[in-house]
């Protein structure tokens, strides 16, 4: 049935375009695709597996973020939603806030996350729950905004304070980090006390 290929190419392709050419197994059923049909399209050269159960469109062009892309939707739900999101080190890279470049990604999930399998190594799964406030939306993964993720940082205390100060006023001098958000976060209690001086010293 032609048209209904055509169909279920083009519901996929919608499905991907947003996920920079990268889908799951099961997005391809959505769209129309019969389940086990992916070893099919692998074989022959419509897909590329690139991790279990998530594909690229072969003609598709691959992306500079593509491990972003991959492991969000790693962390799918059973309804297939992303619930990773992207944290800590790995959020201070995205922004551009710091030399930092970490070796692994470093990512938020709920407090209830669960999957069956081991974590892959490259990921370090720290658990919490986000607010939509704390959240930005890129094409096809999301990363804690700027002042969360200096929040989350300071808290940790994963990194040296000297690279935490270089990103709150890297942040705060290009508009990442406004006055307003500090305000608001620290009402809701969520800055550590030490982070009063910490602003002191990059407000000086």
């Amino acid at each position: 049935m032609p048209s209904a290929a055509k169909t279920a190419t083009d519901a996929l392709f919608a499905i991907a375009e947003e996920q920079q050419g990268y889908f799951t197994a099961k997005q391809a059923t959505h769209a129309g695709y019969r389940i086990g049909s992916q070893a099919h399209h692998a074989k022959a050269g419509n897909w590329v597996r690139v991790e279990r159960g998530i594909y690229r469109l072969a003609h598709f062009p691959q992306s500079s973020e593509e491990q972003l892309v991959i492991y969000s939707l790693w962390s799918r739900n059973r309804a297939g939603n992303p619930e990773g999101v992207y944290s800590h080190q790995t959020a201070l890279s995205i922004h551009g806030l710091s030399d930092v470049n970490p070796a692994k990604l470093h990512m938020t999930v709920p407090t209830a996350f669960r999957r069956r399998a081991a974590p892959p190594k490259i990921l370090v799964l720290h658990r919490s729950s986000l607010s939509k406030n704390d959240v930005e939306h890129r094409h096809g993964f999301a990363v804690t905004r700027p002042l969360r993720t200096v929040a989350d940082l300071t808290r940790s205390e994963s990194v040296a304070r000297d690279i935490i100060e270089q990103a709150l006023n890297e942040g705060r001098r290009g508009g990442l980090i406004t006055e307003r958000e500090i305000v608001e976060m620290e009402g809701k209690g969520q800055l550590p006390r030490w982070f009063g001086e910490l602003l002191d010293v990059t407000h000086a």
